[in-house]
């Protein structure tokens, strides 16, 4: 069915909610969720170049938007369980490699395969758009957990994606974007009115990453 087909299963990603199988106060997307790792990452590159940084912004554009497209073979893996193992982490982005494969030789035309190949593959890698992936990726992770923790959702779960999210963003690579998240955008976030003690919690992490 050609790009017909890889246009309308964009619709999938509508339909993918992040996190299943929780309560919620708020219920996000797969769609959304890559249109806000865009925005994170455009915010945060534009950072970085201002720091001296040379940006490939074709590059962080089809990474960002990109990155989560085979969840439409798998749906959204919950946090933990991604992380339970290196092992299955492995695992699950070989079978989601091989599905979106299979995807681009079945339905999209053979003069664009080569171009869907390198747009497809696994963005987080060690350039700096990679990174910037990551850490946009993880931000995104952050605000989901925060704003259930922050009316009160008390599901371990919300506090565990708190911690990998933070912990991760601050061991990235990327001086100026860690230094202005931790100096800036956390110190807003942890002031805020909460129905949980984000602070005390958001300290004992920076503690422990210290």
């Amino acid at each position: 069915m050609g790009i017909h087909h890889f246009f309308t299963s964009l619709n999938d990603l509508e339909r993918i909610i992040r996190c299943p199988g929780r309560f919620k106060f708020e219920e996000h997307n797969v769609a959304a969720h890559s249109w806000k790792v865009s925005q994170y990452a455009m915010f945060f590159a534009t950072l970085e170049e201002m720091n001296g940084a040379d940006i490939n912004w074709k590059s962080l554009y089809e990474k960002t938007i990109n990155h989560d497209f085979a969840e439409v073979f798998i749906g959204d893996i919950k946090t933990p369980v991604k992380h339970a193992s290196p092992e299955l982490k492995q695992m699950l982005s070989h079978v989601e490699e091989k599905m979106m494969e299979k995807f681009i030789l079945d339905e999209i035309p053979e003069r664009f395969q080569p171009v869907f190949f390198e747009r497809m593959k696994e963005g987080k890698d060690a350039t700096i758009e990679g990174r910037l992936l990551e850490f946009a990726d993880k931000l995104d992770q952050f605000y989901e957990a925060f704003a259930e923790l922050k009316r009160g959702n008390s599901d371990k779960e919300f506090v565990t994606m708190y911690k990998i999210a933070l912990t991760k963003i601050l061991q990235l690579p990327l001086p100026a974007s860690v230094d202005y998240f931790r100096t800036t955008i956390l110190h807003d976030a942890i002031h805020e009115e909460t129905q949980i003690d984000l602070h005390t919690l958001t300290q004992e992490i920076l503690n422990e990453t210290a």
